[in-house]
């Protein structure tokens, strides 16, 4: 089955443009031009990756909205207005997974995309395999050595996305921001606390070490 990808885009040219090259290329393509237009077909397409060319519209689809479901968790690429570092590491912390700036070439933006689906799609199965420990997206049961281990919804979902890449160190701000939404780092403890009690309980099943913590940067499930 085609990806969707969502084309939030306010240029005409430019959203057909996208249209029509992402469809000769084996993409189901949805267009929006306006803000309200792409958050309804968020909410109703669930497409697997967004295009879109602001960063407000990123905020929103990652924090959500009062009475909206849409996947926050959706891939996004953002057409940045130029290459300005400072805009796109803003736009990387804010919940873009890529920035590419304009003017663009097709071909490297098309490469960017297909990245970005492959990164994370990994793990996207009903049930996640990491060593000794086995995740069941669909009943939410998580075990470790056949040994079952009860999780708050948050301490799932962390366990969840570190399972996804087992080995890749995640960084707090990534884990702020894919768990709960965050769209900064801030002061916060909350990372840090539920990373504790999830290590705690997977200690109860095994010796082995789960939720490693890598110093400055994040954390990751396998040492």
């Amino acid at each position: 089955m085609p990806s969707a990808v969502l084309v939030a885009e306010p240029e005409t040219t430019t959203r057909e443009y996208l249209g029509r090259q992402l469809r000769d290329d084996g993409f189901d393509v949805l267009g929006a031009s306006r803000r309200s237009e792409a958050l309804d077909l968020a909410e109703q397409a669930r497409p697997d990756l967004v295009l879109l060319a602001e960063l407000d519209l990123c905020l929103c689809l990652r924090r959500g909205e009062p009475g909206r479901n849409w996947d926050r968790n959706v891939p996004i690429v953002l057409l940045a207005p130029s290459s300005d570092p400072v805009e796109r590491v803003r736009a990387l912390n804010r919940g873009a997974d890529d920035v590419i700036a304009r003017p663009f070439a097709y071909e490297e933006l098309l490469a960017r995309i297909r990245a970005v689906l492959r990164r994370t799609t990994v793990g996207l199965g009903e049930v996640l395999v990491a060593g000794d420990l086995a995740i069941d997206r669909r009943t939410r049961r998580v075990t470790v050595r056949e040994t079952s281990v009860v999780l708050s919804a948050k301490e799932f979902e962390l366990l969840a996305r570190l399972a996804g890449e087992p080995s890749r160190v995640f960084t707090k701000e990534e884990l702020l921001r894919d768990v709960w939404g965050f769209r900064a780092l801030g002061r916060t403890r909350t990372l840090e606390s539920h990373a504790s009690r999830l290590r705690k309980k997977l200690r109860v099943a095994t010796e082995d070490h789960f939720v490693v913590n890598v110093w400055g940067v994040g954390y990751r499930l396998l040492e």
